[in-house]
């Protein structure tokens, strides 16, 4: 009987099921193009992703140690070759993590290569129907304040620009992306905002905590939420699968106080008042004495922690990696 009743079931809703399935399997066929291939994360993407997918990079950079499988153009993402890239593959995917984030260089090829480079990279997504674009953001762009709730909703404002510029492209490409995703509707949009990533990564947090000595501020110790950068990756690739769409935060382990966190280093702390701190991070990041640029103090001063549910529940997201294991990953050879 069960039997029968399946074959019973209306011809429209059961073409719709299997079309609908098969559209997904074609789907997942697809190749998926991962902007910012050569950097640390963008590396440890395409090493998992390649055993199940198609991928193609595009990078300035070399891309040593790549895989065989592996196309890599050695491109800027602002040219026109990078449109031969759509034109002549049949996208599945995108994945955006080609920001730049070097507070050395200047404001101006900061605003031109995040914003420009992803307004041209968004018309090629839609210009060639590509399903997926997964556009890696930060929980940075709610930014670190003394009036913030203890856990930041995917709703809440994006006022971490305030007082650092690559902080205000971010915000502009995740803003760009939201816009994209109302105004085309084809194609599933999915915004990451990871917490502070920890790893191999060469970002403020890891470099922060490569400190030989590492600063507190007098007077404060917030508690901070942190990510190992495998956990990112997992959910950069749970977000590939057809069906997902929408804005997600992201985070790690439970969070603790700073002082915990520095303590798990192994390395040696000292407290010292802000308007010194601030004046001898900028010289020293000025000498190159220093990879923690000054502005990035706000983060060790006051909370900036985001609530994660949505990508528990709905990107079936779950972090692999204790506390001790993400924080001990800031050591880890490349």
């Amino acid at each position: 009987m069960s039997e029968k009743r399946d074959t019973l079931r209306p011809p429209s809703v059961w073409s719709y099921s299997v079309g609908r399935r098969q559209v997904r399997d074609e789907l997942a066929q697809r190749p998926v193009l991962i902007t910012g291939i050569c950097g640390r994360l963008g590396r440890r993407l395409a090493r998992r992703l390649h055993r199940e997918r198609t991928v193609i990079g595009v990078d300035r950079r070399d891309f040593d140690g790549r895989p065989k499988d592996i196309a890599h153009h050695r491109i800027d993402i602002r040219r026109k070759k990078m449109q031969d890239i759509f034109r002549m593959e049949r996208l599945g995917a995108v994945v955006h993590l080609g920001i730049m984030h070097d507070p050395r260089m200047s404001a101006m090829e900061h605003h031109t290569w995040n914003v420009a480079g992803f307004q041209r990279l968004l018309e090629y997504v839609a210009q060639y129907d590509v399903p997926k674009l997964i556009v890696l953001s930060s929980s940075n762009v709610y930014g670190p304040r003394p009036d913030n709730p203890q856990f930041l909703t995917e709703d809440a404002p994006l006022l971490g620009g305030a007082a650092f510029s690559e902080i205000r492209d971010l915000i502009e490409v995740d803003m760009l992306a939201q816009s994209f995703f109302w105004k085309r509707p084809e194609t599933e949009t999915v915004i990451l905002r990871p917490a502070h990533i920890l790893g191999s990564v060469r970002n403020a947090p890891s470099n922060y905590l490569r400190l030989g000595v590492i600063p507190m501020l007098m007077g404060f110790d917030p508690m901070i939420q942190v990510i190992h950068q495998d956990d990112v990756v997992s959910a950069i690739i749970n977000a590939i699968s057809p069906g997902f769409r929408g804005i997600y935060n992201i985070a790690g382990p439970p969070p603790l106080p700073l002082s915990r966190l520095i303590d798990l280093t192994g390395r040696p702390r000292v407290t010292i008042p802000h308007f010194l701190a601030k004046g001898v991070l900028h010289r020293l990041f000025r000498l190159r004495a220093s990879s923690f640029p000054a502005p990035e103090l706000d983060h060790i001063r006051y909370v900036c922690m985001v609530d994660d549910r949505r990508a528990r529940e709905v990107l079936a997201y779950s972090p692999n990696y204790g506390i001790e294991e993400t924080v001990r990953a800031v050591d880890e050879p490349w």
